[in-house]
């Protein structure tokens, strides 16, 4: 018996993976539904994952939109591309209703508005709304940046205030800007020193249009992270974005309400090594900024790794400390692009 903490992308996923392969798996997500949140792209890497796992590539490729290109304009005005193969943009809640069709298709059994209030690290012993809950053979925790299973594991290592909030927006209706669309454009603000003060992202087509900005200042206190009133954040935007006051204008005018959250990152390097009954997975593990953009491929590839490690009798805790190493590796090379590219 697998038990997750968690109803995420990370915990859905895997518990669909599981129960597929006739492996009996029981989650328990604290909120009464999980698909709110605003929107993420999804490179090849992420679709091959879902597709080795058994999620349907149509049924992907329908509640997504094709992205062509990634397209950064830095200091001097010239314009860096970044092409793709297999990129798509999706709303979180339409990617979340898919991988939730995905589960509920098999014999997973999800418990929502069901939180886990205490857990026993030695022995796995689980405890939600005061009631224990039947040991396991393995607690995957997919609980996310706040994770009660990180905080009762390792105490000391606590999510991180990344130095900058982020604010996403979805218009109301599609608009069509003058920009490319498809195409997930960044303006960027950079400091001397090369390090982003401000940036400014969107993406369109003929169906939905979508922005982002990340905002260098002081953490937000949590009663002002969450959905917010677009009049609350417009000016704080344009002039942390003075390069394109057009384009953000015209995005924010269609614009009524907004997601406001504090970037925090998870620290990994120092982390104790995953270790059965409980096991760390996704954000709950090693949560990134948003500034990266791999947060939600990362938990695809955890989930897929501990999926195909339970159901060939290996050790779920050796692929969690492979992927460990993975991650590792993949965010060293990322920061030494970033150097030599500024």
């Amino acid at each position: 018996m697998v038990t997750i903490i968690g109803g995420g992308i990370a915990g859905t996923l895997l518990a669909g993976a599981l129960a597929r392969a006739n492996h009996p798996v029981t989650v328990y997500e604290s909120q009464p539904a999980v698909g709110a949140g605003a929107f993420l792209a999804l490179n090849d890497r992420a679709h091959t994952a879902l597709a080795r796992l058994g999620v349907e590539v149509d049924r992907l490729h329908a509640t997504s939109h094709p992205l062509a290109e990634l397209r950064a304009a830095d200091r001097a005005g010239v314009v860096r591309g970044g092409a793709g193969a297999g990129r798509r943009m999706y709303l979180r809640a339409d990617l979340m209703r898919a991988l939730t069709e995905f589960a509920a298709a098999t014999t997973a059994a999800i418990h929502y508005d069901t939180p886990v209030t205490e857990l026993n690290g030695a022995g796995g012993a689980l405890f939600s709304g005061g009631n224990p809950l039947p040991a396991d053979d393995v607690v995957i925790a997919a609980d996310g940046i706040d994770s009660l299973a990180r905080r009762r594991l390792e105490p000391g290592r606590a999510a991180e205030y990344a130095g900058q909030i982020v604010v996403y927006g979805i218009t109301d209706r599609p608009i069509q800007p003058s920009s490319e669309p498809s195409v997930l454009h960044f303006h960027r603000r950079l400091d001397d020193g090369g390090r982003p003060v401000s940036t400014f992202g969107h993406f369109w087509n003929s169906e939905v249009s979508l922005w982002f900005t990340r905002l260098t200042r002081a953490p937000l206190p949590v009663a002002e992270v969450g959905s917010q009133p677009i009049d609350r954040w417009a000016e704080p935007i344009l002039f942390g974005n003075t390069a394109i006051p057009g384009l953000v204008e015209a995005m924010l005018a269609a614009t009524s309400t907004v997601h406001v959250s504090n970037a925090r990152t998870v620290p990994l390097a120092d982390a104790w090594t995953p270790q059965a009954p409980v096991i760390l997975c996704g954000d709950a593990d090693h949560a990134i900024t948003p500034a990266a953009g791999v947060g939600a491929r990362d938990a695809i590839e955890d989930a897929a790794a501990l999926a195909e490690a339970i159901i060939g009798g290996g050790s779920p805790a050796a692929a969690m400390a492979e992927r460990r190493r993975e991650i590792l590796a993949e965010r060293a090379k990322a920061a030494q692009m970033f150097r030599s590219a500024t």
